[in-house]
Formats: C-alpha cells, sequence, structure tokens
C-alpha cells in the first residue's frame, strides 16, 4: 500500500473515524483537515443494499444540485438539422453529427457529457465500446437522449449530475458535491439533493438495509462517515 502524505496523516489523526456525523458536522470536519495547494472536490459516497446484477435492483438517475459542482462542465451534443442551432444557443462546446462522431471515434475525448437526440442514437451506438466504459454513453434514463436539447444543455452546464450504482461491486453510487472552497450551507444543501435523489430512486425489489455505509471526503483527504439517519438534518 502506498505511503500516505503528511497532510493526510495529519488529518487521519486528528479526528475519530469511526464516529458517523451529520452532514453540516462532516462539512466542518472536512474543512478543518489540512489544505491543498488547490481547490479540492467533495464527494459523497453511498455504499447500498443492493445487487446491481439483478436488472430489478440497479440504480441509475440524475439530481440537480442547487448550488452546482463548481466544475465546468464540457458538453458534446450529438445531432443535427435545427437541434444543432439550439445546441449552440444553449452553450454545447461542441455540436455535430457524424462528423463528430467520427472525431470520437477517432480517439477524441476532450468532454465530460454526451447529449443525443433520438434520431442520432442509430450512430451514436458506434461510440459504445468508447463511452460506455466511461460513464458517458447516452441514456433517455438520465436526460441525455432527448429532443429538448435545450434545457438538457442548459441543466448540464448549471449542476446536474449522473449517478449510478457501480456495474461492478453492484452496490456502490458517488458523485461530487461542490468544492471545498464552498459555503458550509452550499455543500450541506448540496449533499442533501444527492441523498434524497438516492432514496426516491432505490429500487422497488431491494429489501433490507437500503444505506449501508455513507462516506463524505476530499479529493485527496481521508473519509468521514455520515449517519444516514442524520441525512435530512
Amino acid at each position: 500500500m502506498a505511503r500516505r502524505g503528511r497532510k493526510y496523516r495529519e488529518a487521519v489523526e486528528g479526528y475519530d473515524k469511526s464516529e458517523a456525523r451529520n452532514f453540516q458536522d462532516a462539512v466542518s470536519l472536512l474543512k478543518s483537515f489540512p489544505r491543498r495547494g488547490f481547490d479540492e472536490s467533495v464527494e459523497l459516497s453511498f455504499n447500498l443494499g443492493i445487487d446491481g446484477r439483478q436488472a430489478d435492483q440497479t440504480l441509475r438517475g440524475t439530481v440537480m444540485l442547487p448550488h452546482g459542482t463548481g466544475k465546468e462542465v464540457r458538453v458534446v451534443v450529438v445531432t443535427q438539422g435545427e437541434l444543432e442551432v439550439e445546441a449552440n444557443e444553449a452553450g454545447a462546446d461542441h455540436v455535430g453529427g457524424a462528423t463528430l462522431i467520427e472525431r470520437i471515434q477517432g480517439g477524441w475525448l476532450d468532454f465530460d457529457l454526451v447529449i443525443a437526440s433520438p434520431d442520432m442514437m442509430g450512430q451514436v451506438g458506434k461510440l459504445g465500446r468508447i463511452l460506455g466504459p466511461r460513464g458517458m454513453m447516452p441514456n433517455p434514463k438520465t436526460g441525455t437522449v432527448t429532443r429538448e436539447i435545450g434545457p438538457a444543455v442548459a441543466q448540464a452546464k448549471a449542476g446536474r449530475i449522473e449517478f449510478r450504482a457501480d456495474s461492478k461491486s453492484g452496490n456502490s453510487a458517488q458523485a461530487p458535491i461542490g468544492r471545498l472552497s464552498f459555503e458550509d450551507q452550499a455543500l450541506v444543501e448540496n449533499a442533501s439533493a444527492f441523498s434524497d435523489a438516492i432514496v426516491r430512486n432505490r429500487p422497488a425489489a431491494t429489501k433490507g438495509q437500503y444505506i449501508r455505509k455513507l462516506i463524505m471526503s476530499t479529493t485527496m483527504g481521508p473519509g468521514v462517515r455520515v449517519d444516514p439517519s442524520a441525512m435530512a438534518a
């Protein structure tokens, strides 16, 4: 196991890792850790009581974070005709059809999100092996296959995040909820919004304890346990 850095060790030594906190206290603790030379992301990670190998227990969805993620999202839109104009007006970074698909097939991946109109999905399917493993394949369930191109681009730019249970373990879901420089309350409200979405999207076939473990962490810092029963607080 790689040796942890000094700041990480200092952070770990300063608190009880077994104690579960509410969102407010978890945010305060993260901000008390030694700072790095950049604005770290804050992430929320759920360990869930689901079996992602079962079709009726898959978890995937989106949520609008009220304060965004603090990250500029580079959006690609694969469409044609009048929807290209709509995508450009909404602020998409790259817009196109067959030529754009060929560019991605050639290895270009300088983007964070792909949105496609339904009429282009036959061609976008060629990108499955490239976009699928990266979690960027357009999907109607996450609103990234739509003719409502303008609103989809605007929401992505404003702070909509996608989440899904990890396909390998089948029971974990995580996403960034902001930057360490955010106001405490902004991070708390973003965390609450993400948590609410996880609860709302609970697969109907799931039995027993749904949220088994909840961790809040920064890019390079240790994780802080959050009490699932205190999420609403």
